[in-house]
């Protein structure tokens, strides 16, 4: 793909010269005509200059949710429409895309349709009449340029997308990622927080949420600062000036109810205690609830959160559904209720694509370079299949090649 990188204009180029050195590669308000600088210090460009198909709408006040979501590129034509990015080839990548309807057609039919990166299938966005829907990969990057792309999939519902961004992480950031697959956001809590908490907190802009309600206690921190700088993951600060526990029950359940079923996790659980414990402490273990025999159950070997400092426990690689959940408790010899400060839970991908045969992709940059009809299709010419360029034919091989014009 690093050959569709030589037909990008100047301009776009040097939208992104000031951040290459940073973690914001990319602050993009699709839609939006003139430069935004948000209340969290970050500014998005406008992608007037990014991309030639498309028509730019703006979402009416009623439905009005920021300055960067009010607008949205929608796409009325071609299978797929895609955004290119330079990156570099190897970096460990967030990219994440942002969808508001907000019924800016009028016609108050919220449509659904997919949502690919590099080749691969992504995820189905469904829209909704109000509120945005908000789609989180991580992955490595194979090349130099990383393609993000919508596809229509039902007649007459036309793909849009409101905002796209991608952040730059730490090679030390998901360590136990498998570079041949992508980390699926599922949610990423902050235990006991009343407001989402991202950059300048989150040095990274992860986006930390928190759970519409609960049926937990929650307890705050004696301490007004935890330090994290030995932390797995470069966790923010703040996510642990709250955490949530139980009052009643020596065990409850973690959070899983976003996932797949039967589809592989990947989580990521940050524990610290809230309180200087003098006379006792507190001891948790995570364990399977379902059909699995009591020497297997165990996830964890016991462990106690410590004060002012950050314990992390993962779990990779492991399935959930219905019958088979995960749950914390505390052990026997002690009678603290085991808590939890935050949590990030992620679906892991299946094997990524290298993508078109890199010959053909080279030799159709240069085709593009001679047409300028055929400069405005982007991302990986023949995947994920159905949805190649309208123009081109390609071959079902696992590296298709383009077999006709």
């Amino acid at each position: 793909m690093s050959g569709l990188l030589k037909l990008m204009p100047v301009l776009f180029l040097a939208l992104f010269i000031f951040s290459a050195s940073g973690q914001f590669i990319a602050s993009i308000n699709c839609g939006a005509s003139d430069v935004v600088h948000d209340l969290n210090l970050i500014t998005w460009t406008p992608d007037n200059t990014l991309i030639s198909n498309g028509d730019a709408r703006k979402v009416p006040s009623i439905n009005s949710l920021s300055t960067v979501l009010d607008t949205l590129r929608v796409f009325t034509s071609r299978k797929k429409n895609c955004y290119s990015i330079p990156v570099t080839q190897g970096d460990k990548v967030l990219v994440r895309a942002s969808f508001n309807y907000g019924n800016y057609d009028g016609l108050s039919n919220p449509p659904t349709f997919d949502l690919h990166f590099d080749g691969n299938f992504w995820a189905m966005v469904k829209t909704t009449i109000r509120g945005v829907v908000m789609s989180e990969i991580t992955y490595v990057a194979k090349g130099d340029v990383i393609s993000v792309c919508v596809a229509q999939t039902r007649p007459g519902q036309f793909p849009f997308i409101s905002a796209l961004e991608v952040r730059r992480l730490d090679s030390k950031i998901y360590r136990e990622l498998d570079n041949n697959r992508a980390l699926l956001l599922s949610s990423r809590v902050s235990f006991g927080a009343t407001e989402n908490l991202r950059y300048p907190y989150d040095t990274y802009d992860r986006i930390w949420g928190y759970p519409a309600a609960l049926l937990d206690t929650v307890v705050r921190n004696d301490l007004s600062s935890v330090d994290t700088t030995k932390a797995p993951n470069n966790p923010p600060s703040e996510v642990f000036q709250t955490a949530i526990t139980t009052d009643n029950s020596s065990e409850f359940g973690i959070l899983l109810a976003t996932v797949t079923p039967d589809n592989p996790i990947y989580a990521n659980m940050y524990f610290s205690e809230v309180s200087s414990l003098s006379f006792s402490k507190r001891v948790s273990r995570i364990y399977y609830l379902g059909p699995r025999s009591d020497t297997d159950r165990w996830l964890t070997l016991p462990f106690s959160p410590p004060y002012g400092s950050v314990l992390v426990q993962y779990l990779y690689n492991y399935t959930v559904n219905t019958t088979r959940q995960i749950y914390m408790c505390r052990t026997q010899d002690y009678y603290l209720q085991p808590l939890i400060n935050a949590m990030e839970l992620f679906q892991i991908s299946e094997v990524l694509t290298d993508g078109t045969n890199s010959n053909d992709v080279i030799a159709l940059s240069l085709l593009q370079s001679k047409f300028d009809v055929l400069r405005g299709w982007s991302g990986d010419p023949c995947l994920p299949a159905p949805y190649s360029w309208d123009w081109l034919n390609c071959s079902n091989d696992a590296t298709p090649r383009v077999i006709s014009l």
